[in-house]
């Protein structure tokens, strides 16, 4: 297989376009999100766990790229939710859904919250996961997982981050996620660790240690 020019990365979110970007910094190839690379897909997320809806998009975006003749390129997709051991794994592969797509942050974390009344503390359990697929020019699959532990906190506190960080607690560091420092957040992240994995296996194939 010839070495590829350019990574796609399934996503509009300009701030996982800027984590990719410094952790591949390395790499001698173009990193770009999917609407820089021109793609536009409708993608059906009907998977069983986080692995298969990250295949799913990223299938979907590499035979997009492959349409427009863009045969050599990477496809990256992620998916990532929250996992709260209480609750039976909920939100999960649905937690950008929960209780509808549209519905403001706040009230998904207080609802939460609320489910968690009189849960213990040493039963609060919960992690971020994400979930990192990459289908390669030649159409082999890679993939990679990791996992931001912590518990579910018994309010919002915090002004950084996104989404669910406002209630989850990190007992390690005593604070919220929502409390750290962006930079500190990426580097210890689910979503973080996971690219970092992913990293390493596509290293060797820009001869890259």
């Amino acid at each position: 297989m010839e070495r590829p020019t350019r990574i796609v990365f399934a996503t509009g979110n300009q701030g996982k376009m800027n984590e990719i970007r410094e952790i591949m910094a390395d790499f001698p190839v173009t990193i770009v999100s999917m609407k820089e690379a021109g793609i536009s897909v409708d993608v059906d997320e009907n998977g069983s766990s986080f692995m298969e809806n990250s295949f799913i998009k990223a299938e979907a975006v590499a035979q997009k790229c492959r349409e427009l003749g863009y045969e050599g390129d990477i496809v990256l997709a992620d998916d990532s939710g929250l996992v709260v051991d209480a609750l039976g794994g909920e939100p999960g592969i649905y937690s950008a859904r929960y209780m509808g797509e549209d519905t403001p942050y706040s009230i998904k974390n207080a609802k939460i919250i609320e489910r968690m009344e009189g849960v213990k503390e040493d039963e609060r359990s919960a992690r971020f996961v994400c979930a990192i697929a990459c289908v390669m020019p030649d159409g082999t699959h890679l993939e990679s997982e990791a996992a931001y532990e912590g518990a579910i906190g018994y309010e919002e506190k915090g002004e950084h981050g996104f989404g669910y960080d406002p209630i989850f607690y990190l007992p390690d560091r005593g604070c919220y996620s929502a409390e750290l420092d962006p930079d500190e957040k990426n580097r210890i992240s689910h979503r973080g660790k996971a690219l970092r994995l992913m990293r390493d296996k596509l290293a060797g194939y820009f001869d890259i240690g």
